[in-house]
């Protein structure tokens, strides 16, 4: 069953207050056209284990269009794409290896969460031009006044994190797909955008597409993590971990008609990969099929094939394994897309 009431909140971030106690949440005040609303942002697992984090400093992805179009208040969100929801696994977000666990608080300087995201929201609470825009379960409005900063009535979004992937007994009840928590700043002087991205530890990357609950079981030989690790020396030839083949680049805008698209493939690995009944999607989930072999540590171009399309106003490119389990995704822009006959190129 999906989280409640789930919403984007866009305005101009006026307070703040660092997270404590047993249930430690950063607060952030906000101000939609001079309605208040309350951000509560989890910095801590409720069993006490640290929160994974992705902060992108400079967040390029075709969501942000649409976020910018968004009304400045709450907005209530279809957890479907092509609007403004956010899932961290179809909408490549990130790649699961770049969520890092940071404790709440830690002494020195800029090596907790609580410092990660509060410099962000200074910086914005900073510039009169900024605003944040926070994806979650909206709450209220409430009668009683808002128990961190007094103002009437209490009301927010809190849920400000991966939706989807818990376990059984675990927030189970909260898996759905496109409902995804997070935290985003723009900054329009400097023409950036920062995507703040958490997950707990015992969420897994990979789930299903209908009930959003784990997709495949744990890896009982890496238990921490929630995917499997590329192990070196011992590369499976059925089951291929995460980024063992990756995306890197896409030939999306042709200068001739009709269009001639490519997806280029790396194999990062020390030993070819069959890659029969693998795919690329695009984001309406159209495919290609994919066959053959790729060598160790060659390139594949792969030609696109309708229906799959990239679509020259921003995208994103799906890579899956025989069992439908992602492997690697990637997302460009409508900017990136912008100039006929170039090549995208991905990280």
């Amino acid at each position: 069953m999906p989280i409640s009431h789930y919403s984007a909140l866009k305005g101009r971030p006026i307070g703040n207050r660092l997270a404590t106690g047993k249930a430690p949440h950063y607060q952030v005040l906000v101000s939609a056209d001079g309605e208040l609303y309350r951000i509560a942002i989890n910095v801590r697992s409720d069993d006490g284990s640290e929160v994974e984090f992705l902060v992108r400093s400079h967040f390029e992805h075709p969501l942000t269009d649409v976020w910018k179009a968004l009304a400045v208040g709450l907005t209530p969100l279809a957890s479907k794409p092509g609007g403004a929801a956010v899932d961290f696994i179809r909408a490549n977000i990130g790649q699961p290896w770049e969520f890092k666990p940071l404790p709440l608080s830690a002494a020195g300087p800029d090596n907790d969460l609580n410092e990660k995201i509060d410099s962000y929201v200074q910086r914005a609470m900073s510039d009169e031009t900024a605003e944040i825009y926070a994806f979650g379960a909206a709450w209220g409005p409430e009668p009683k006044a808002d128990n961190y900063f007094g103002f009437k009535p209490g009301r927010g979004i809190h849920d400000i994190h991966m939706n989807q992937g818990n376990p059984p007994h675990h927030h189970d009840q909260d898996n759905a797909v496109w409902q995804d928590g997070a935290l985003a700043f723009h900054f329009p002087g400097d023409d950036q955008w920062v995507g703040v991205f958490l997950k707990f530890q015992g969420q897994a990357w990979h789930s299903d597409d209908i009930t959003a609950a784990p997709a495949i079981a744990p890896d009982p030989e890496h238990p921490g993590l929630p995917h499997t690790p590329i192990d070196r020396d011992a590369i499976p030839t059925q089951d291929v971990p995460d980024g063992l083949i990756r995306i890197i680049a896409a030939y999306v805008n042709d200068i001739r008609t009709p269009e001639h698209e490519t997806v280029t493939l790396l194999n990062t690995s020390d030993r070819p990969v069959d890659l029969t009944g693998f795919c690329l999607k695009d984001k309406q989930k159209n495919a290609t099929p994919l066959s053959g072999t790729i060598a160790a540590g060659a390139t594949l171009i792969v030609d696109i094939r309708p229906p799959m399309a990239l679509s020259n106003k921003g995208g994103i490119i799906t890579l899956l394994d025989a069992r439908g389990i992602k492997v690697h995704g990637v997302s460009y822009t409508k900017a990136q897309a912008s100039q006929p006959g170039r090549t995208v190129p991905f990280q």
